[in-house]
């Protein structure tokens, strides 16, 4: 029987898969595609998702595939949001189509050793006291698989989702855009459409993407296929040239339809991804959404897999991801409205001015980082919990530089193996016995920043989120209170 069988091997299936296998669990994922995905609806990688790869070590990996660039939109907002600005050592946005990410990730699945099955269609899901039963249609015929938990992969229109009775409401499409990917040779042309309303990028072998959101086209339905004539046709209206694109590699339509799941748990059932939560695809935050989803359940799924979570820890899943869900799903309906009404004739020019305003306000420095911090993901902090409180309990932990004896070294590179990272910055912390889950860092932070100059000891999580902070200098109530951080996070049962 396996520990975990995951559904979908797109990006946060395969990120997911690789979070437990870091963890030493069994873990096999499904797939009912025969070959990975050619084509690439999704284009970027935001800060916060490269943050999560540098703490694994494999961020190079992504950096020298892509293309990056300081800044990204809001609704195509004329004031662009500026992430050189925010607290991070990746501040912009990595151009990389979809289909090299999940190269990269199925590279490094194979790597840990995790099975893939492809051409395997998962049919029937039944969920009991002990575990998962999953029904597939494979290569040789129907084949069942048992595992201690299944974890729901598998898109918009998630099978294991619909199986576990889990709800998934929202809004239905009520506006369309179009991408398309051409081979164009003139930058001249391709320059034109970005300073109008196309969105352009390079993709593979002199492709380039161009997405449209036509005022005269929102209504088209998003099944309806895209022919080429009207693509040509909605880029000339809205950039005065068609760019000299000739035959397509890939036409698709989207839409604004938003849904989020009840619950992100139901028992041994679990979502992640697409099967979550879908929205408009502004500001490229829906593969990004769920590479962050997949990274805060792996280690508590690990956890109890491998027994040791402590009471409670597996339904934080939902307690945090799930409203950074609805955030992220309220603010592409805004972005899709905003949009929206310029194609309805009596809102044109009020439409037109409420953009203008939203520009204007973008160029304040402070609500600028604001919405950037949302987008980037670098903002997302999660409801403190534990016996203990601080400010800085629940947010995401900087990749301070800190020194460990002679030599410095970068938080990040201490996360590489999923564990949990307690920062010592007194000495006393380093002399006890915490386990094999914690690795104990005698630090000290550099003169380059001075906002975690009172505290004493930090525990960072797996996710790279803070657990645990405090301030306290009074050695034997620090104890006490890290032997409870210990517990309530990581189940390690020190005597108090």
């Amino acid at each position: 029987m396996t520990d975990v069988l995951v559904v979908g091997a797109g990006p946060t299936g395969l990120m997911l898969a690789a979070e437990l296998a870091l963890a030493g669990v069994q873990v096999k994922v499904l797939e009912r595609r025969t070959e990975p995905q050619p084509n690439s609806r999704a284009l970027t990688l935001h800060p916060r998702s490269i943050e999560l790869m540098d703490q694994r070590g494999i961020a190079d990996r992504f950096l020298a595939q892509g293309h990056t660039v300081p800044n990204w939109h809001f609704a195509g907002l004329s004031t662009r949001l500026d992430f050189a600005a925010l607290d991070t050592r990746h501040p912009y946005t990595l151009l990389l189509p979809q289909a090299r990410t999940e190269r990269i990730l199925g590279d490094w699945v194979r790597e840990l050793g995790v099975d893939v099955l492809r051409d395997h269609d998962v049919r029937a899901l039944q969920q009991h006291s002990s575990g998962v039963e999953l029904t597939a249609q494979g290569p040789r015929g129907v084949v069942t698989l048992q595992s201690s938990y299944v974890v729901g992969c598998d898109g918009a229109r998630s099978m294991v989702r619909g199986a576990a009775g889990i709800g998934f409401p929202g809004s239905d499409e009520t506006a369309t855009g179009m991408l398309g990917d051409f081979a164009v040779t003139d930058p001249v042309l391709l320059d034109a459409a970005r300073e109008r309303d196309a969105l352009v990028v390079p993709l593979d072998d002199g492709v380039i993407r161009i997405v449209l959101l036509d005022p005269g086209r929102l209504r088209v339905p998003s099944d309806e296929p895209v022919t080429l004539s009207e693509f040509r046709e909605s880029l000339t209206s809205l950039c005065g040239t068609d760019c000299g694109i000739a035959e397509p590699t890939w036409l698709s339509r989207f839409g604004n339809a938003t849904r989020i799941a009840e619950n992100y748990r139901a028992g041994r059932v679990l979502l992640a991804g697409d099967a979550a939560h879908i929205h408009f695809p502004g500001a490229g935050q829906g593969l990004n959404m769920g590479l962050q989803d997949a990274v805060n359940l792996g280690w508590k799924l690990a956890a109890e897999v491998n027994g040791w979570a402590p009471p409670g820890l597996l339904d934080t899943y939902d307690a945090e991801r799930r409203p950074v869900g609805q955030t992220i799903t309220d603010n592409t309906q805004v972005q899709a409205l905003l949009i929206e009404l310029m194609a309805t004739a009596e809102y044109q020019r009020p439409a037109s001015a409420l953009r203008e305003m939203l520009a204007g306000l973008l160029r304040f420095g402070q609500v600028n980082r604001q919405l950037a911090g949302e987008i980037s993901g670098l903002g997302i902090s999660y409801p403190p919990s534990g016996p203990q409180d601080d400010p800085l309990n629940g947010r995401r932990m900087p990749d301070i530089e800190i020194h460990t004896g002679e030599s410095g070294t970068r938080l990040s590179a201490q996360l590489h193996d999923g564990q949990f990272v307690l920062l010592d910055f007194t000495g006393d912390a380093a002399a006890a016995e915490h386990g094999d889950r914690i690795r104990v860092v005698p630090a000290k932070t550099t003169g380059e920043r001075t906002d975690f100059d009172d505290v004493t000891e930090i525990l960072v999580r797996p996710d790279g989120h803070i657990a645990w902070a405090t301030r306290l200098t009074d050695v034997s109530t620090r104890r006490t209170e890290r032997a409870l951080a210990l517990r309530a996070w990581a189940g390690i049962k020190e005597s108090i």
